[in-house]
């Protein structure tokens, strides 16, 4: 039985996919899955990251990491969803070839959208690339301030956007905390470098949450 396989997306860079992509699949390595991670973003922060923690982990990082683009992208994500019970992949900004290669690919696709209508605003042409593509897609509020209201106010446009059960929005929500980028730095997560913490809980939800959706 083939693995799922979450495809982080968002058009708009600066959203926190990337972020987003490594901090779950840590907290889905930790509930005992098998992970792989596929690197799809010309920039390849991700890859960077996993370097990073491959040599602070002693060359353990936990995971199997993956960086490609083209042709090849499909073919090999559906390789690792065989031999894998999770596959992450972090997905270009923009409208490219291999962003919508990794959307088709998708059992899920998780976009984060920050709390301002402008990241809401530019949150639809990967809505509309996942409706193109006939794949399920879950909003993910991400950044969020503490007791901000436009946080509200989005989710109520939100919920005027979606059309469920295509398209759906996470209840738990990633705030906005310098945990995240902290541990990434050292090439950990907030559910390892930061367990106590509110960012680790927030984290642990929403990978619950996405695997419940799957």
């Amino acid at each position: 039985m083939a693995g799922k396989v979450f495809t982080v997306a968002q058009q708009k860079g600066g959203a926190g996919k990337t972020t987003l992509a490594a901090h779950l699949a840590i907290a889905w390595a930790q509930l005992g899955h098998s992970v792989a991670t596929v690197d799809i973003d010309p920039q390849g922060s991700l890859t960077r990251w996993h370097a990073v923690r491959t040599e602070a982990t002693g060359g353990k990082p936990g995971f199997t990491h993956v960086q490609i683009n083209g042709w090849r992208t499909q073919a090999e994500v559906e390789k690792l969803a065989r031999s894998h019970d999770i596959v992450v992949v972090d997905s270009p900004p923009h409208a490219q070839t291999e962003a919508r290669i990794a959307v088709r690919a998708a059992t899920l696709v998780v976009a984060p959208v920050q709390p301002s209508p402008m990241d809401l605003w530019a949150v639809h042409p990967t809505i509309e690339l996942a409706a193109q593509e006939k794949r399920r897609l879950l909003l993910v509020l991400n950044r969020v301030p503490p007791r901000a209201r436009i946080a509200d106010e989005l989710v109520a446009k939100v919920h005027e956007l979606v059309a469920p059960p295509a398209v759906g929005l996470a209840v738990a929500q990633v705030g906005n905390r310098t945990a995240y980028a902290g541990t990434l730095m050292s090439g950990l997560s907030v559910t390892e470098a930061a367990r106590k913490s509110q960012a680790s809980v927030e984290m642990q939800a929403l990978a619950e949450e996405i695997l419940a959706l799957a």
